[in-house]
């Protein structure tokens, strides 16, 4: 039910070149209060098991949001290349939802949407 995207990610090198190890990825609502930047967060936002008629699901698939955080725009979307690059072996990229700047924080967001297939 849940896409093995920690995983993944961690065991990336250019990911936690930018994010740390463990990088800071956070489930969506669980990033800390002050967190150092770059990180990102990530939910998911869609999705359904493949129904079959004659037999229970075998895979579940889903669509994830992740939201890439950072003090520069260039930082944002450095993070978000290496997160695409250690992604799409996995999963794929179905959209790039956009950028904008934070008017809390000043913080510039990069996002994109991730189908991924999880085997039961």
């Amino acid at each position: 039910m849940f896409p093995p995207i920690f995983s993944v990610v961690a065991a990336d090198p250019a990911v936690t070149a930018l994010l740390g190890s463990p990088p800071r990825l956070y489930p969506f609502g669980e990033a800390p209060q002050g967190v150092a930047s770059p990180y990102a967060v990530w939910q998911v936002v869609g999705g359904s098991p493949e129904n079959y008629l004659g037999q229970r699901p075998d895979i579940d698939g889903m669509t994830l949001q992740i939201d890439v955080y950072a003090a520069a725009a260039s930082a944002a979307r450095a993070v978000a290349a290496a997160l695409r690059d250690a992604i799409e072996p996995h999963a794929y990229i179905t959209r790039w939802s956009g950028e904008n700047r934070d008017p809390d924080t000043s913080n510039y967001r990069t996002s994109f949407d991730v189908d991924w297939l999880v085997p039961r």
